[in-house]
């Protein structure tokens, strides 16, 4: 590879992309967060998604200066692209970023985005931003590509050399370099769109589908709920089919299920398309946590156990398993709706970090041993220490007391007799 790289935008996404180029030769790695920088220079990820000596025997320069963009000649742009509280696309951080590399852009520059986004964005959206403070002019003095990333946070398995990545380009030259770039550290190869509008359709439905289908396996909850039917028996049974998909009903949070489909449904909408299958999945995946909430009233109503007295404990903040990311977590749904009723809550996770968890959702996280016992415990994510030492954390619910167990972790035989167990 003859180009000089910059990754701009260092979170979940870009520093795993940043590293795994260099790992090769030399990036620049760029992000407006300075706290960030300084951590990454001195050898620590807050992100858990590098490990600490891959991260210090990298060539990356790591920078908040947005001057040294004006180095590289293919500029990777990977920043977050959230929705508005009216679950319309919020491209702010996006176009801030475009302002950013149009300042630093230089002739010859190819500029790839990697966030999702709906299609059209990247040439209707981001485009006119780099020419308005570049000077240059698109298809002329730079380029551009799309290039959808497909981290998944927390997973040491499918990373960003071994999944396959698909590559767009505004011409096929452009298409060609983008290519042979990611061709050089992506062992799992490219698959290269026929334009950058298919490359972003094809980000935003692999979201969208999966949201769908667990959407399904969350109506199909609700219903075995009413009919007293173990859901996860349910699957188990129907799953020895072998064509029967294998989603489970869940919390649908994070940075990209929970988000991504409205991306969809702006783009649909805007055209004149009412997208009635997409967003009834996604009334039912951000309905959820109400609905557990008040499963957990009801429960402990049964037990007779005082809902204004009672301090739940509470397993689990972070939007998935094994990782720290808080962004768009559904557990807060939970939480918030028992807050309403009055209930005190206990709440730890042993992978997110307190100050995060303080400033974006004013939640103090207690460690374990800080944890007293209670009437009734949520396990409301399935992070390896609570499935290790289950027992160690299930001696914080009374003999008498509730369990709820959202992620499906907890055995019949863990339940001691006198317990009860209410499984999503």
């Amino acid at each position: 590879m003859n180009r000089k790289l910059a990754v701009v935008g260092l979170g979940y996404v870009g520093l795993p992309v940043a590293v795994a180029f260099g790992n090769k030769s030399e990036v620049i790695g760029f992000d407006i967060n300075e706290k960030r920088i300084e951590e990454l220079k001195s050898g620590y990820d807050r992100t858990n998604e590098v490990e600490d000596d891959k991260l210090k025997n990298t060539k990356i320069k790591f920078t908040c200066n947005k001057e040294d963009l004006k180095q590289a000649d293919f500029i990777i742009v990977a920043v977050p692209t959230p929705i508005n509280e009216h679950n319309q696309p919020d491209l702010t951080p996006l176009v801030k970023a475009s302002e950013t590399v149009g300042s630093a852009l230089t002739e010859g520059t190819i500029v790839v985005y990697e966030s999702t986004v709906y299609p059209g964005a990247t040439m209707d959206d981001c485009v006119p931003v780099l020419e308005k403070f570049s000077g240059l002019e698109n298809g002329k003095d730079f380029f551009v590509g799309y290039s959808p990333e497909r981290i998944n946070p927390g997973d040491k398995e499918h990373t960003f050399e071994t999944i396959t990545k698909v590559v767009s380009g505004q011409t096929p030259e452009v298409l060609d370099i983008v290519a042979k770039v990611y061709s050089s550290v992506v062992k799992a190869g490219v698959h290269k769109a026929p334009s950058i509008e298919v490359a972003e359709a094809a980000k935003v439905i692999e979201n969208t589908q999966r949201d769908v289908n667990i959407a399904l396996m969350n109506e199909l909850a609700l219903i075995f709920d009413k009919a007293g039917i173990n859901t996860n028996d349910v699957l188990e049974a129907a799953g020895t089919k072998w064509n029967f998909l294998k989603f489970h009903p869940g919390l649908v949070g994070g940075h990209c299920i929970g988000v991504d489909p409205y991306y969809l449904t702006h783009k649909a909408q805007e055209l004149g398309h009412h997208p009635e299958v997409i967003l009834s999945g996604r009334r039912i995946n951000d309905g959820m946590g109400k609905y557990i909430a008040s499963t957990v009233i009801k429960e402990m109503l049964k037990k007779n156990i005082s809902v204004q007295d009672t301090t739940i404990n509470v397993l689990g903040l972070t939007f998935k398993e094994n990782c720290p990311d808080l962004r768009n977590t559904k557990v807060i749904d939970i939480l918030n709706e028992l807050k309403d009723y009055g209930i005190k809550l206990a709440v730890n996770d042993v992978e997110a970090d307190k100050e995060e968890a303080k400033r974006f959702y004013n939640i103090e996280l207690l460690d374990a041993d800080e944890l007293k016992q209670s009437d009734v415990i949520i396990f409301a994510v399935s992070h390896g220490e609570y499935i290790q030492d289950k027992e160690k954390y299930l001696s914080k619910v009374s003999d008498n007391g509730l369990i709820i167990d959202i992620k499906g972790i907890i055995k019949d035989e863990d339940v001691k007799e006198g317990q009860s167990i209410w499984r999503l």
